[in-house]
């Protein structure tokens, strides 16, 4: 069976499920460290980074829609296969809040959550504080416009 969120898509193990199987395996990733702020395919490498300075969150917004079409139109074969464990979770803010989520808190506590927790294992670093302080406003951003 495959599911996408709650709602079943396919309930037999047909051709037409295996090529939609193949075809849904992979997803967007959002990923943000210190050296990378972007869309990753989950399957390979492909990615689809931040400008540097794309503020706004309408412009933003307008990003994230290009960059879920530029990854429907990938192909993961094009692609170097994603390494199994990726980024570590310690330098990948986003997979921190997301894990928190996982574990039942909401997205708006979840942020708090991990924004104090950040404020103790980097309080001597300004640079870093702010960066999760942007990271966790644009994932409340992402989650209130339904992207995450």
């Amino acid at each position: 069976m495959q599911w996408a969120g709650a709602v079943l898509l396919v309930d037999d193990h047909t051709a037409d499920h295996r090529a939609l199987e193949e075809k849904t395996a992979r997803q967007i990733i959002w990923s943000s460290d210190r050296s990378f702020q972007g869309w990753t395919c989950s399957q390979c490498e492909w990615n689809y980074p931040l400008p540097t300075l794309l503020n706004d969150p309408e412009a933003r917004t307008a990003y994230d829609r290009l960059a879920a079409a530029k990854f429907r139109e990938h192909k993961c074969a094009d692609h170097l296969s994603r390494l199994p464990g990726g980024t570590a979770d310690s330098e990948n803010f986003t997979a921190r809040i997301r894990k928190l989520v996982a574990q039942g808190f909401k997205p708006k506590d979840a942020v708090e959550l991990f924004l104090q927790e950040i404020a103790l294992e980097y309080r001597n670093q300004p640079k870093t504080l702010a960066q999760a302080k942007a990271d966790g406003e644009d994932f409340l951003r992402r989650v209130r416009a339904g992207l995450i």
